[in-house]
């Protein structure tokens, strides 16, 4: 017998219900909460989530605040990035994107009027 689910995978309960959008970005919340992520601690595949924003590795125990989908957002990088620069000093990446930063903000307020260009 065939696999009846294998298109629409854990998104197959809602039959043709609430249109392909929908059902797509559902499945893709789904499969982001369901999956195993990397243990910040003890870098095992072990860490599931418990309840919303609450993530646990069961392989050292533990436990830490993340997203609501998954353990790492956008943020929580940008935090940590932040983080490792204050306490290790800035490495050459992040320096060529303070630089690339900076210099976007320079033009933008070139553009505005807020600088005199110079020579």
């Amino acid at each position: 017998m065939a696999k009846r689910t294998q298109k629409a995978g854990a998104t197959a309960r809602f039959g043709a219900r609430y249109g392909v959008s929908v059902r797509r970005n559902s499945g893709i919340a789904l499969a982001k909460k369901t999956a195993k992520y990397t243990c910040p601690v003890c870098q095992y595949r072990k860490v599931s989530r418990k309840s919303v924003g609450i993530w646990s590795c069961s392989k050292c125990s533990h436990t830490f605040a993340g997203g609501a989908w998954e353990p790492f957002t956008r943020a929580s990088d940008a935090n940590s990035r932040i983080l490792r620069r204050s306490v290790e000093g800035a490495t050459t990446a992040d320096m060529a994107y303070i630089a690339q930063q900076a210099a976007l903000d320079y033009e933008r307020r070139l553009a505005a009027g807020e600088l005199d260009e110079e020579e």
